[in-house]
């Protein structure tokens, strides 16, 4: 599980960052990967990039602002061009089948795959064995949605040393008690699952919040996340213009990480007026101030997301 940015930058693209798109990468867990957003431009940057349109299951749009959106029609009907044949599913807010019917119907774009567009208005939008994915209206000009991405756990590895000092080899038996079951030696000795599997791989959570000014949301949405995913449109000698427009400042951000439990937190959708990656350092740097476990966003870059360990 991965995060890897294709855009970082908030309201008009900019030539060293375009705007906002996010991809978090499960090609272990599901081989594909799911969008967060697609601003203007994003297929440009996904050629660019290591992904491949054509492992794109789910789009999860925060909120129908330009900058967030303006490049999914496009994006939706280049998949089918680069092998995209496998469903595809686009969740988002009120207004978003109607922006998407309309652009694809005018443009007489031909989809060869199954597209499903999903509103919502918060609450869990997908849930399968494997994650849950839940929604939560932030505050911003308009209705604008943070996501938590919540990966269940998964049953724990065999402790195959232990089975060998039991003297039970690799075979059949290792399927049952994988599967539950208390199995039964050639010499007569029951072997509980317990007594030989691992303690289960605790899921990650990871949180991508839409554009917002701090608010109860954003925290519970983050609320011990391994990897939350901030705003950072202004330094903070600017929060009263962040606040007029709807937005948060770097340090607003690490506020939230930190009361929240978050494990690590990364900032993106910086204002045009931080040119270079290294104008964006003082915005880092005051929100190491509060939550030291913080990084920028940086185009065409990754981000491992990290389990935790047992009981931690």
């Amino acid at each position: 599980m991965e995060i890897y940015f294709l855009g970082t930058n908030a309201g008009v693209p900019t030539l060293q960052r375009n705007v906002t798109s996010i991809a978090l990468r499960l090609m272990e867990e599901r081989r594909s990967f799911w969008m967060f957003d697609c601003g203007e431009g994003t297929q440009h940057q996904v050629l660019r990039s290591p992904l491949r349109l054509g492992k794109l299951e789910k789009i999860f749009i925060t909120h129908l602002h330009g900058d967030h959106l303006f490049g999914l029609p496009g994006l939706i009907s280049s998949r089918g061009y680069q092998g995209g044949t496998a469903p595809l599913t686009v969740y988002g807010p009120p207004g978003l089948k109607d922006y998407l019917e309309i652009s694809l119907s005018v443009s007489q774009s031909r989809i060869p795959y199954k597209l499903e567009i999903v509103e919502h208005t918060g609450g869990v939008v997908f849930e399968d064995a494997s994650f849950r994915v839940e929604a939560g209206l932030l505050e911003h000009r308009i209705d604008s949605y943070g996501y938590r991405v919540t990966e269940k756990d998964s049953p724990g590895s065999l402790n195959t040393e232990r089975l060998l000092g039991y003297g039970l080899k690799p075979g059949p038996l290792y399927g049952k008690l994988k599967k539950g079951e208390a199995v039964t030696t050639p010499d007569g000795l029951v072997i509980q699952p317990a007594d030989v599997v691992n303690e289960p791989k605790r899921g990650r959570i990871v949180t991508v919040l839409g554009d917002t000014r701090p608010c109860e949301e954003a925290l519970r949405l983050s609320q011990d996340a391994d990897l939350m995913i901030h705003e950072a449109t202004f330094a903070h000698d600017l929060a009263e213009m962040a606040h007029q427009y709807h937005h948060s400042t770097a340090r607003q951000a690490a506020e939230t990480a930190r009361d929240a439990g978050a494990r690590s937190l990364l900032l993106t959708h910086f204002s045009s007026r931080y040119i270079s990656f290294d104008e964006l350092a003082p915005l880092q740097e005051e929100a190491q101030a509060v939550f030291p476990e913080t990084l920028l966003a940086e185009e065409f870059s990754t981000f491992p997301v990290f389990r935790r360990a047992p009981g931690k």
